[in-house]
């Protein structure tokens, strides 16, 4: 079987399997539409209490590529937090990029790792230093008349390639040429310069004259009594291609991290479970019942966010344990911007997802504080929103 051919195989093979994944995000977001309670947004009454700067409301479409989308808001609004006038960055060029360096290490480990459409928070950084990075306008990834992203037939694609190569005996020096090849057959090829308010820039000369942050001023934290506190650890998930590291912070310093940041003027980018019935996409609420699900009657499930709820309290155990059994799963990445207190004083996160305006808030979700210590993977922040004594426990 001559190259080609081999490629055309693998390609076919991984048709099925891909496509599941990338319809994933689809399917996840169906399912959370139909947790909804007609009455839930005049059950809430929010005020307002924090609210930083952050850009539109954007939609991901059919790809899996909300960590790209939620990290580059994060970066938009780091750029208003600077000073600087915030510019639209194309999320998908992020993704290219990272798919090509995913498929590097895939192949380096012979297979032996996680393929798909999903990253992590920091790979926006990553892509950031390498690759630099474009406006919106410039890169969209779409096709004539294409009006939203869908990566359906190019995922299972740029999967059967790797696959190949990887069981190959002796890979060639050319198939990266392959592999960006099918990308710019279905997202367009990405211009060496353009122009920008006057001014032409390469992805670099962009990256660090117009939006110019520097991607070390950047950590990653998270929060798992298996791992020694306040040091560096491993994040084991399939989505942490590139085994980056994490702080390892208590329960509690999760949400005390969050809200230290917001008041100084930070947002956050969030990476959570979004696959609990308590989490709706549709209300716009995410909380954790203080009775479980599976207890509650007909009546109480149908009831859930009609209005502010009691709320269990999480032990490290708890989390721990739903990690540990996939309770708590990888779903998603989006971006905290601010705080909100309900009718009875309870305070709970503004959310800015990447699903369009389809829901009550209009892109925006209320998380309270012990979803957030519940069901985080991880979060990413600028290490100057630490607290002083955050900084020092944390050896930064």
């Amino acid at each position: 079987m001559n190259w080609n051919k081999s490629l055309l195989l693998a390609a076919a093979l991984f048709t099925f399997s891909a496509s599941v994944h990338v319809n994933a995000q689809d399917n996840l977001i169906n399912a959370l539409k139909h947790n909804v309670s007609d009455n839930s947004k005049e059950g809430f009454r929010f005020t307002e209490v924090i609210n930083l700067g952050n850009t539109s409301i954007k939609n991901q479409g059919s790809s899996g590529t909300c960590w790209s989308y939620s990290g580059n808001s994060f970066l938009e609004s780091e750029m208003i937090r600077m000073g600087k006038q915030p510019v639209e960055i194309s999320p998908i060029y992020t993704a290219r990029n990272t798919y090509i360096e995913k498929a590097k290490n895939f192949v380096r480990l012979h297979g032996e790792q996680a393929q798909g459409d999903g990253g992590q928070l920091h790979d926006v950084l990553t892509i950031f230093r390498k690759y630099g990075a474009v406006p919106q306008a410039v890169y969209t990834g779409l096709q004539e008349g294409q009006k939203r992203n869908n990566f359906g037939e190019m995922s299972p694609i740029l999967q059967g390639i790797t696959a190949s190569i990887a069981k190959s005996k002796k890979p060639s020096t050319t198939w990266i040429t392959a592999f960006t090849a099918a990308m710019d057959a279905y997202l367009g090829e990405v211009p060496e310069s353009f122009p920008y308010e006057g001014k032409t820039y390469t992805p670099r000369t962009f990256a660090d004259e117009v939006i110019g942050i520097n991607p070390d001023d950047y950590i990653g934290i998270s929060s798992f009594e298996e791992h020694p506190y306040y040091k560096p650890f491993v994040l084991l998930i399939p989505d942490n291609w590139s085994f980056e590291s994490f702080y390892n912070v208590q329960i509690n310093d999760l949400t005390d991290i969050i809200d230290k940041a917001l008041q100084n003027g930070y947002t956050i980018a969030w990476a959570t479970d979004v696959s609990e019935k308590s989490f709706s996409w549709k209300n716009g609420v995410a909380y954790v019942p203080k009775k479980p699900i599976e207890q509650m009657s007909a009546e109480e499930i149908e009831t859930m966010f009609n209005g502010p709820k009691p709320e269990a309290t999480i032990t490290p155990a708890q989390r721990q344990e739903a990690f540990d059994n996939y309770t708590t799963t990888d779903d998603h990445g989006m971006h905290i911007v601010g705080t909100v207190k309900d009718q009875n004083g309870k305070e709970y996160y503004i959310v800015k997802n990447s699903w369009g305006e389809s829901n009550d808030y209009k892109g925006y979700m209320y998380a309270t504080k012990e979803y957030v210590r519940y069901k985080t993977i991880s979060i990413l922040l600028h290490k100057k929103a630490l607290s002083k004594n955050m900084q020092s426990q944390l050896g930064i």
